[in-house]
């Protein structure tokens, strides 16, 4: 009886397709030996563009905002600049200047 009334709720569909996509996940571990080992693959950069820009981009609004709250307190210490690149900079730097599925700022070169 209780079996029959979780497969009709609205969490089994959706708990059956996270079991799916766990278990498929030693596929997406595959190493080629033949691949450049400086070449972004496909997953990488969609990983970035859908998880990792957008984390980013709120990591730099609220790293603003705490710099400016704390610009006072850090004004006070000497540490506006290290405050600001840790706060400000860095995630600015890796949301808008890194390549796609690049583990470190910059521009790649072609």
């Amino acid at each position: 009886m209780k079996l029959q009334a979780f497969k009709k709720s609205r969490v089994a569909r959706p708990l059956a397709l996270a079991t799916a996509l766990l278990l498929c996940q030693p596929a997406f571990a595959v190493d080629d030996e033949n691949a450049d080992p400086n070449e972004v693959s496909a997953v990488a950069m969609g990983g970035d563009l859908l998880i990792g820009r957008p984390l980013l981009f709120t990591a730099t609004v609220l790293g603003t905002a705490i710099w400016l709250v704390a610009l006072p307190f850090t004004a006070a210490g000497g540490n506006v600049k290290d405050s600001g690149q840790k706060l400000v900079v860095w995630p600015a730097k890796n949301t808008f200047v890194r390549c796609l599925g690049c583990p470190t700022a910059g521009y790649k070169k072609d």
